[in-house]
């Protein structure tokens, strides 16, 4: 029998109730493989649109951020799991290529990801929502073991 190892768990992030339930999994996941988490935050179109036209100052954007990435790394606190953490632009408005899912495929190859977490697109239909946008995407394409939470 092989045992199944993994070294390095990638969470997309999008300040959602249903990514931060997708962060407990990965946590725990870790925790049971003694593996790091990796929480990749993806700042959603609408976000990135109004921080380009100057609507919407930068550090507002990294205070929301970094809050929720504190609640994230909370959730690791008491336990032995290693986190680390990132934040990206799911769209670039000149890259048509540049799309969540991509995003969050190509920072699992940077950072050696062997297992994802993801969360499922929300039941709401909000367009903003970067997550919904990404998981079938990387359900579909992803070479690694994806949980979808």
């Amino acid at each position: 029998m092989v045992a199944v190892a993994f070294d390095q768990v990638l969470v997309p992030l999008d300040g959602s109730e249903e990514s931060l339930d997708a962060a407990e999994y990965a946590v725990a996941i870790a925790e049971q493989y003694g593996a790091a988490v990796h929480a990749l935050y993806l700042l959603e179109e609408s976000v990135v649109r109004s921080m380009e036209s100057g609507d919407l100052p930068g550090d507002a954007v990294a205070e929301d951020t970094t809050e929720f990435m504190d609640a994230v790394e909370r959730l690791a606190a008491d336990r032995v799991v290693s986190m680390g953490h990132s934040t990206a632009r799911a769209f670039v408005p000149t890259q048509l290529t540049h799309h969540p899912g991509s995003v969050i495929l190509d920072t699992a190859e940077a950072i050696g990801a062997d297992f994802l977490v993801v969360p499922r697109e929300p039941l709401s239909s909000n367009p903003d929502e970067v997550l919904g946008k990404a998981a079938e995407y990387v359900l579909q394409y992803a070479g690694q073991p994806v949980l979808s939470v």
